[in-house]
């Protein structure tokens, strides 16, 4: 059975579909009530994961210059969204600012032998740019993933438990990343990410990239990597790391000689500087298919070259 995620803003019940595999519990479907619901109020925030109910698409867009800086104070006027290659009218224009929970996903595997100090510092510093309401948990793997710290508001758990890895076995890079997402979604935060710290060399895992990439792109987590590869032409497995990244609106960043820690700087940077671009589809057919998504940049006069980020795509409703 194919897993799909359709999130809904209207008031609705949350069913859990019963699920063969682990960590597969993950997915939800959000049902709109069939009765009828009071109009939202106008200044209401809505919730920043892309989604799609009656009437609009949400989009959360990450800017970044060439040195990989958020870029801030853009308006509505410099954003262009296509839906399906057509272009839509966006109705709300905001930026994001509110808790999130975090998932780290830490290999421990004996590839990653000698960054095991790194990868603690990077923790750390993640910390630093931490708001007091977020969330976080802990998923380290080797040949197999192991839910070291479930989701809590205490970071400082994170850190006792990064003091005790250590390096050893082969890589289940998929399986803990299927873990990671199945506990983060047990957070009540609205935002929700993965941090994966790997160098991407999958050798022990039952699930399939095919079937986490699926999973990931019917998910609302943005899923951001660092990539630690020992020879700077190495890629991941496959480009798993890579793709998983960017498909989520994320991205995947490779080591190149940086410190971790200032990687993990700009992840968390980048993680709470985000547009919120809504949209009411011209194609309101409730058929479950896929739309692609693709956000185009207006820059201002003035202003260097910049990139965007963004969730490829969402599952229209089915009813």
């Amino acid at each position: 059975m194919r897993l799909r995620l359709i999130v809904a803003l209207a008031a609705g019940v949350v069913l859990s579909l019963p699920l063969t595999r682990p960590f597969q519990a993950l997915a939800q479907v959000i049902i709109p009530s069939r009765e009828k619901t009071a109009s939202k109020a106008p200044d209401d925030v809505p919730r920043s994961d892309l989604r799609i109910d009656r009437t609009e698409v949400l989009v959360p867009v990450a800017v970044n210059d060439n040195y990989n800086r958020p870029v801030s104070g853009l308006e509505k006027e410099n954003f262009r969204v296509f839906d399906d290659k057509v272009e839509q009218v966006i109705t709300s224009f905001s930026m994001e600012d509110e808790p999130v929970a975090v998932g780290l996903v830490f290999d421990t595997s004996g590839s990653m032998s000698g960054t095991e100090r790194e990868e603690r510092m990077a923790a750390t510093e993640f910390f630093k740019t931490a708001n007091p309401e977020d969330e976080f948990a802990l998923v380290e793997f080797d040949s197999a993933p192991r839910l070291v710290v479930p989701v809590t508001p205490d970071p400082s758990k994170v850190t006792y438990q990064l003091l005790f890895t250590h390096t050893k076995g082969s890589t289940a890079l998929l399986d803990a990343v299927f873990l990671g997402l199945h506990e983060i979604k047990k957070s009540s935060k609205k935002r929700k990410a993965l941090v994966v710290i790997s160098d991407g060399g999958e050798n022990n895992s039952r699930y399939t990239a095919t079937e986490i990439k699926n999973v990931v792109k019917e998910s609302d987590v943005l899923i951001y990597s660092i990539g630690v590869f020992a020879d700077p032409l190495y890629t991941d497995a496959g480009g798993v790391l890579s793709s998983i990244s960017e498909q989520t609106g994320g991205r995947m960043f490779r080591s190149r000689g940086n410190r971790l820690s200032d990687i993990a700087q700009k992840i968390s940077i980048d993680l709470r500087n985000r547009y919120l671009l809504g949209y009411v589809p011209s194609n309101r057919e409730r058929n479950g298919r896929y739309h692609v998504i693709e956000v185009k940049i207006v820059p201002p006069k003035g202003l260097p070259p910049v990139k965007a980020h963004w969730r490829t795509g969402y599952y229209a409703p089915t009813e």
